[in-house]
């Protein structure tokens, strides 16, 4: 059996509902926001049930794909806070929220720069960091990501094989040295358990350990 059939099973898995079809159509409609795959999509949720995510951020809002689906995993009455240099895509993304039966109050999408919005939140406030956005500014959400995360919380880099070039040490593409270095990083750091998984695009996922 060809690796393709075995993947196509694996995006049929979990289909995915007509808001977030709404979504994908929305994100293909405007241009600059591609969203996260349905696998990857049903990762995001899985971790964030699995935690009992109660308060996430999301870097990179997008047209809601990844949003929905985080609040599908997280606890009831749980918040999404999400940040977003568009807002037309942001609302784009509530309309989807609304469709799909979110309230106002389980979501706050903020529209700014990430690295200026972001030292405005709370410290070690929160169970879940994804990020889905520009690879060469990963290294500094990682640092605000363990900031704001409790100790066992998790964060979550989106894009993290590049479409295979972080795995050609011969690629120096810059989002791929980008996300190579961002990588190592990771691996090497001892307040993380780091786990790189070929989920989507890539999937590079960290535990912060307890102090």
């Amino acid at each position: 059996m060809s690796a393709q059939v075995i993947l196509a099973y694996v995006d049929d898995f979990l289909p995915e509902d007509e808001p977030l079809l709404e979504a994908r159509r929305n994100a293909a409609e405007v241009g600059g926001a591609d969203p996260v795959g349905p696998v990857t999509g049903a990762a995001l949720r899985f971790v964030a049930s699995a935690i009992g995510a109660r308060s996430v951020v999301e870097i990179g809002t997008g047209c809601g794909v990844s949003g929905l689906w985080l609040l599908r995993g997280m606890r009831p009455g749980a918040v999404l806070t999400s940040v977003d240099v568009e807002p037309d895509h942001q609302r784009l993304a509530r309309g989807v929220f609304v469709a799909a039966g979110f309230p106002p109050g389980r979501y706050r999408l903020i529209s700014g720069r990430a690295l200026e919005v972001l030292p405005r939140l709370a410290d070690s406030a929160y169970d879940l960091v994804f990020c889905d956005a520009d690879p060469h500014s990963y290294p500094d959400y990682l640092a605000e990501a363990l900031r704001l995360l409790r100790p066992g919380g998790v964060v979550i880099f989106d894009d993290a094989l590049a479409r295979g070039r972080v795995a050609d040490p011969a690629c120096s593409d810059p989002d791929a040295v980008a996300v190579r270095e961002l990588c190592e990083q990771v691996r090497l750091d001892e307040r993380l358990v780091p786990l790189l998984l070929p989920v989507g695009d890539g999937l590079l996922a960290a535990v912060r350990r307890p102090e």
